[in-house]
């Protein structure tokens, strides 16, 4: 599905409304603290794990293979930060802050109050040119309007920007740490002061772990294998959501705004896990502070009812949203393309 502009219905503003109320009937919204404290105390092992492994190996390039799990270990870090900003975990928003500074500024080295700014802004806007940040046009561009008048490398890789997406995901890592530093410089974030210390804890920690148990060499190494792939894979867990969907005009009612700008990603429990349950996209633009393990059950609700309402509900598989997304991102790229050829 390319980029479109979505078209309000009228008359719709008690449409999310009958939906909310379906959803709680069925206790959806409510708590799941056993879950949680399963998949932390899971997360936290693996984190723990991939350190303790690394250092029991020590100076040696197998060491490499320590750097590839804890990127995945990272990137489950990054998703369970991702649930405490939206108070997936605890209903209130102090404990909330603290063990999402844990997982973003401690654990994998990223301001957790610069990206819950970002996030919000995005999840209020999704989609739209001007006010959803992750759409803004900057390495990449995701509407055609952005690609006329680019000049040099920027032109470049708008260009051939979807044969350059994933090799472009291995800089993610490394982007949310000077994204996150900018931000602390501005004062955009709330308690810069402690924000900047804890980030200061992750770099020394991480950096002194590397040079002190590994050769120069493997510790370069190592630190591009890892940041790389942490990249990779957290960008592969944003990417199928709403790139390439349609972009919204702002006239929109909250339901159709949600729903047409959001792509879920079937699969059993394995991509449920990867994702961190992501892939129910559209349920969680619609309830961002439903648990994610109550997202499968709240899915056949809403597809639904946005049948029930005739409103368009995309869901595909994890391949095709990947397709799906590059497939718009060449497109976008043509009058570059084009402008380049006369």
């Amino acid at each position: 599905m390319t980029a479109t502009t979505v078209r309000p219905r009228a008359n719709t503003g008690s449409d999310f409304a009958e939906l909310n109320r379906r959803v709680n009937a069925q206790g959806l919204m409510e708590r799941r603290p056993a879950y949680y404290a399963l998949r932390l105390s899971l997360v936290s092992a693996m984190l723990a794990g991939g350190w303790v492994a690394f250092f029991l190996i020590g100076s040696s390039w197998w060491n490499l293979l320590v750097a590839v799990f804890l990127a995945a270990a990272f990137a489950q870090v990054g998703l369970v930060g991702h649930d405490l900003g939206h108070r997936q975990v605890f209903r209130t928003k102090r404990p909330s802050d603290i063990f999402g500074r844990m997982a973003g500024n401690i654990g994998v080295g990223m301001s957790f109050g610069w990206w819950m700014d970002k996030h919000t802004r995005h999840h209020n806007n999704p989609n739209h040119d001007d006010l959803d940040p992750d759409v803004a046009p900057e390495v990449l561009i995701w509407a055609t309007e952005s690609a006329l008048g680019r000049r040099g490398l920027k032109a470049f890789v708008t260009r051939h920007q979807a044969g350059l997406f994933f090799p472009l995901l291995t800089l993610l890592g490394l982007d949310l740490k000077i994204s996150s530093i900018k931000a602390l410089r501005a004062g955009t974030v709330k308690r810069p002061g402690l924000e900047a210390a804890l980030l200061v804890i992750h770099a020394v920690a991480y950096l002194s772990a590397l040079f002190l148990v590994l050769s120069p060499l493997q510790a370069v190494a190592f630190f591009v294998v890892h940041q790389a792939l942490f990249g990779v894979y957290l960008g592969m867990t944003f990417a199928p959501n709403h790139k390439g969907m349609p972009h919204p005009t702002g006239a929109e009612d909250f339901l159709r705004k949600q729903v047409l700008t959001s792509r879920n990603v079937r699969g059993g429990w394995f991509v449920d896990v990867a994702l961190g349950g992501l892939n129910y996209q559209i349920e969680h633009h619609l309830f961002p502070g439903m648990p994610t393990a109550n997202l499968r059950k709240v899915q056949p609700i809403v597809q639904e009812y946005c049948a029930e309402i005739g409103v368009p509900y995309e869901q595909t598989g994890l391949i095709e949203s990947y397709r799906q997304a590059l497939r718009h991102l060449h497109e976008v790229g043509a009058p570059a393309r084009a402008a380049r050829a006369a």
